[in-house]
């Protein structure tokens, strides 16, 4: 065993992540195939058993790993992750004291922070690059800075920018820091090394660490793209792990996550069930490792790995594909290499979908104007654009601008408003028992009434009494009405400008100010003629409806009926009136000799009614129809312009000069373009490498 391990982790056999010739979407010029990622797949006898201290320990992956990784950390670079798109990561998450930082340092072949407490403050992202040059390159980089180091001093370097990132002390950040190690014989692996999960803080740590780190975790394991590299003690029950339990709150069927066991030299006892038994859902496996102790050089403890596998009596019997950090090099490159070429054509697909949704959006922001012609220009093209959608929302009732927004549909909610206001009418003008009272109000206006004169003729003034009076009954109702109208429309209008507006934000308020004060004006028009048209229907009585003719004629054909009943006591009172109900007339039989005027008085009124009704509704329909059309046409486009650029107005001026709010988003969105660019070019030029189409 002299320097080497011996064993084969896969026997003789091609890897290959996808089958062959399935397409892949790629940027404009990248048209690529799974055939040309195949190019990626290596031949495991290439990975076998090579010497420890002369190559990487994978390194038959260098040469075709490296061009995915270099571009997903590139990517990463580039921040592109703040655009929304998630990137291929492979995330290393423990409880404290899980060997979380033995696991990586054996892997990386260099020294991290050690000692009591949460070692790893701040999310450390670790690329491992396997360096020809015998001579290693170690730096961080953080906050802009690329800070150089050495593997003496990587520690002290690393505890050094974490105090700087997240302060000294024991806090936490979930700002990242990043260690590069270029170094000859380490596998090409890029991994974001999270805080220890603990629950109790000690001296020093917030009271709320577990709820900060757990918040950081999940941040980082719960996208699609992650893989989960989950470190656990073999000294405890894996059921237990907080780890364990976070990870299967995003990935229930573990079809993600790896797990890790350390310190299976500790407890080696019923080590095999537990990775066989597979409680804990581990999709992608377990492997065991050996941590290093002491002073032992990582040469030294791989050998001493490979032996304990090899000749310990429980430890020899798990399979040899499931323990060596020299194995789980091999699977964290190969799962690494697949999820990279897996997410590919997503990364692709939504770098170009928010390429041009940037575009749109930097299209639709406004020139700047140079001139008042200009600015002039860009106001009424406003105006213009506004009044059309008002058009199209209030009078043509077309709402394919708000398909989603039953606010911005005008016709229709106006006309549940007018449906609304007939139903208020009818209830609000209804009198209540008229079972029992019936003709009793009429009978009480008719002796009130009597003056010198011929008998039989009914006295107008009653008529106009009684009329009066059911009007005063219902006169509040289109008040509330065209108030709640109004309030609606001005809503509607002041929404539709400020959003056509919203590109010139130094006009929103006079624009917000001039709808507010035209719906004010049209309100009052409104309100002027309701009180006119209330007024009215007090004042007298007259229709040319012959609906009200026909209406009293069809009532008093009960009145033979009644006049029977009420002069024969023998008959039940009772009787039923077609638009009144059942009635009980047995009170009527005290005043027979006025109750045929009576009930010719009621129905009149309840035939004229129906017709005052009717008219307060088309009425009022026809006015807000009117009013709506001048409003849009004609009155919308002169308050504003006088609001704007009147005599008082200095808006034309102010639209020379761009607004922070704009020239914030306008310089959002060109550095957002150009991130997204740059991330084109860089999975533009991956696909070129791989398919061979670059010089």
């Amino acid at each position: 065993m002299a320097g080497g391990i011996r064993r084969n982790v896969f026997k003789n056999k091609t890897t290959s992540f996808y089958p062959v010739g399935e397409e892949i979407s790629s940027p404009e010029n990248h048209k690529t195939t799974v055939e040309d990622l195949s190019l990626i797949s290596v031949s495991t006898e290439e990975c076998n058993a090579v010497p420890v201290g002369s190559a990487p320990i994978v390194s038959s992956y260098n040469d075709r790993i490296r061009p995915l990784l270099d571009a997903i950390d590139r990517l990463r670079h580039l921040n592109i992750m703040q655009e929304g798109i998630q990137l291929p990561t492979i995330v290393v998450v423990g409880d404290q004291s899980s060997g979380k930082s033995s696991v990586l340092e054996s892997l990386a072949g260099i020294s991290l922070p050690r000692g009591q407490g949460i070692c790893t403050r701040v999310p450390l992202i670790m690329r491992l690059e396997n360096h020809l040059n015998h001579q290693p390159e170690i730096y961080l980089e953080f906050d802009g800075r690329v800070v150089p180091t050495d593997e003496e001093n990587i520690s002290h370097a690393i505890t050094a920018a974490t105090d700087e990132i997240a302060g000294h002390g024991k806090g936490i950040s979930n700002t990242p820091l990043t260690l590069i190690v270029k170094k000859n014989g380490v596998p090409d692996l890029t991994m974001v090394d999270l805080p220890g999960i603990t629950r109790v803080p000690v001296h020093g740590q917030p009271e709320d660490i577990y709820e900060q780190i757990s918040k950081i975790i999940m941040e980082f394991i719960a996208p699609e793209e992650s893989v989960i590299l989950n470190v656990l003690s073999a000294s405890v029950d894996f059921t237990t792990c907080e780890s364990i339990r976070m990870s299967q709150k995003v990935d229930k069927n573990g079809e993600r996550t790896l797990a890790v066991v350390t310190k299976a030299d500790k407890a080696p006892e019923g080590l095999l069930e537990k990775v066989t038994a597979d409680d804990v859902n581990i999709g992608l496996g377990y492997v065991c490792v050996r941590n290093r102790i002491g002073d032992e050089s990582y040469d030294e403890a791989r050998d001493k790995e490979a032996e304990l596998f090899e000749t310990h009596p429980l430890l020899s019997n798990i399979s040899e594909g499931m323990v060596g950090i020299p194995v789980l090099a091999q699977k964290l490159v190969q799962i690494q290499a697949s999820i990279i070429v897996k997410c590919l054509p997503d990364i692709v697909r939504k770098i170009n979908n928010k390429l041009s949704t940037n575009m749109e959006e930097i299209n639709k922001l406004p020139k700047n104007l140079a001139s008042l012609a200009e600015a002039m220009t860009a106001f009424m093209h406003v105006l213009s654009c506004a009044k059309e959608s008002l058009r199209k929302i209030i009078i043509r009732g077309e709402f394919d601008e708000y398909p989603d927004v039953l606010e911005m549909h005008c016709t229709a909610r106006l006309a549940e408003m007018l449906n609304q206001y007939s139903e208020l009418l009818k209830s609000n003008s209804k009198e209540n028992d008229l079972k029992f009272s019936f003709l009793l109000d009429e009978i009480r206006v008719l002796q009130e009434a009597k003056a010198i004169g011929l008998p039989n003729f009914l006295p107008r003034s009653a008529f106009l009494t009684q009329l009066q009076k059911k009007v005063k009954m219902i006169s509040y109702t289109p008040f509330e009405f065209v108030d709640k109208v109004w309030n609606y429309i001005e809503n509607i209008v002041v929404r539709n400008l400020m959003q056509h507006s919203d590109n010139y934000p130094q006009l929103l308020s006079s624009i917000r100010r001039s709808a507010q004060n035209l719906v004010s004006k049209k309100k009052k028009v409104s309100i002027d003629w309701v009180n006119d048209i209330v007024e009215m229907e007090k004042l007298t009585d007259y229709t040319s409806n012959p609906e009200y003719v026909a209406t009293w004629s069809k009532l008093m054909s009960h009145q033979e009926k009644l006049m029977e009943i009420v002069r024969d006591h023998s008959k039940p009172s009772e009787m039923h009136i077609d638009g009144l109900g059942e009635v009980d007339v047995a009170h009527l039989r005290s005043n027979v000799d006025i109750v045929q005027e009576a009930f010719d008085l009621k129905m009149r009124m309840t035939a004229y009614w129906k017709i005052v009704l009717m008219r307060m509704v088309d009425c009022m329909a026809l006015h807000l129809l009117f009013s709506l059309q001048n409003l849009v046409n004609k009155d919308m486009e002169t308050e504003v312009i006088n609001e704007l650029i009147g005599p008082q107005g200095n808006a034309l001026q102010r639209m020379l000069y761009e607004s922070p709010a704009v020239a914030e988003k306008r310089s959002r969105l060109e550095n957002s373009i150009k991130l997204l660019n740059d991330s084109k070019d860089v999975v533009g030029n991956l696909m070129d490498r791989i398919s061979g189409n670059y010089d």
